[in-house]
């Protein structure tokens, strides 16, 4: 019986490529995780016929990672502070209002 063959994986598929190395067997990379895929999304729906960059994408990227880490930062002293355990909705609205009423943490308060 001959041996099937399976196709490459999609660009942007979900599954780990494997490779094989010396010995025969099988190196697994890492994934890295991004926003690209969802800022690409979103880009199309809002200008359809524009593309985007690589270096623009990195920007992207790490703008989004900036905003998750002050937004769930704040949201996190926000439950610390009213001595519960759990972020909910509440605590990520407020965090969000906090956020975007002081930019860059130079507000007196």
């Amino acid at each position: 019986m001959p041996e099937q063959t399976k196709p490459a994986p999609k660009k942007g598929s979900k599954k780990a490529v494997s490779k094989t190395v010396k010995g025969g067997k099988k190196k697994k990379r890492s994934r890295k995780q991004s926003y690209a895929i969802y800022v690409h999304k979103v880009l199309k729906q809002v200008h359809p016929d524009t593309g985007i960059s690589t270096k623009a994408m990195n920007i992207m990227n790490s703008f989004v990672n900036d905003i998750f880490e002050r937004i769930a930062g704040e949201a996190s002293q926000l439950v610390q502070h009213n001595k519960r355990s759990t972020i909910t909705s509440r605590e990520i609205q407020t965090a969000v209002r906090l956020d975007t009423k002081c930019p860059h943490n130079v507000c007196v308060v």
